[in-house]
């Protein structure tokens, strides 16, 4: 793996409640982390968590146990038949019938299999190497910094896409493959909602690698607290000064 060289402490101001994980996709076995313990019996998207608790790096390989499609989605294994033709869908009621729930999955990211054989997950400041994906969980206020700093310097759309399940696909394969940002919300997914691993309110922003330096610079000089959100007077104050500036230079034009 490559050393970190974007330089990410910019984030510490934001006093997220639990810190935003770094992911790396890897073919080798990587150096220098230690594997996650054989006893964690986790999913995709619970690793995101476990690497926000845990404070250390860890790897997920194709040797360990994982809870439900992640392993799947990374390409390391097969789904079984019963579940790529939509059956436990419609049997948890998300969907009417099977067919709904198979035609779902041909929108899902998935990687080719083999391609992807470890994935690296670490809080954002433990991690020694450039991140491929850096997910955040924010509250409405932080999503709200976080998504201004991609549209900043470039004027680049928010982007939002998920699927009601294997959201985690949304927020690791997808940002990557597209070299897209996205932001969810959790409660939306079912697996997310139901294993009630992030806080009511929050926000999931997924930062693919090519957006990171410019999202870490644009933080780094952008206003982060505007005063028009600090009250519904000061906007209009603010917003009606600025028309009323703009307007009267117009004049003499």
């Amino acid at each position: 793996m490559n050393p970190r060289q974007t330089d990410l402490s910019v984030l510490s101001g934001f006093k997220f409640e639990r810190p935003p994980v770094a992911l790396k996709f890897e073919f080798f076995r990587p150096d220098s982390v230690e594997p996650l313990p054989r006893d964690k019996k986790l999913s995709l998207c619970e690793m995101l968590v476990e690497a926000q608790i845990c404070g250390a790096p860890f790897y997920l390989g194709t040797e360990h146990d994982e809870t439900c499609v992640g392993k799947i989605l990374l390409g390391m294994q097969d789904m079984e038949p019963f579940a790529e033709s939509g059956q436990i869908g419609e049997r948890l009621k998300i969907f009417d019938q099977a067919r709904a729930n198979y035609a779902l999955y041909r929108h899902v990211p998935r990687f080719d299999k083999n391609v992807v054989r470890y994935v690296v997950f670490s809080p954002w400041d433990k991690a020694a190497f450039e991140p491929d994906v850096l997910v955040m969980a924010a509250d409405h206020s932080q999503a709200e910094i976080v998504l201004r700093s991609i549209t900043y310097s470039t004027g680049e759309l928010y982007h939002s896409r998920t699927t009601p399940v294997m959201g985690c696909a949304w927020l690791t394969i997808y940002p990557f493959q597209s070299g897209n940002v996205n932001f969810l919300v959790p409660d939306m997914v079912h697996g997310m909602k139901g294993r009630e691993l992030f806080a009511a309110n929050s926000i999931l922003i997924a930062v693919p690698y090519r957006w990171i330096p410019t999202m870490a610079r644009n933080l780094s000089e952008m206003t982060w607290h505007l005063p028009s959100h600090r009250s519904r007077s000061q906007y209009l104050e603010e917003f009606g000064a600025i028309l009323g500036e703009l307007t009267e230079r117009c004049r003499g034009l």
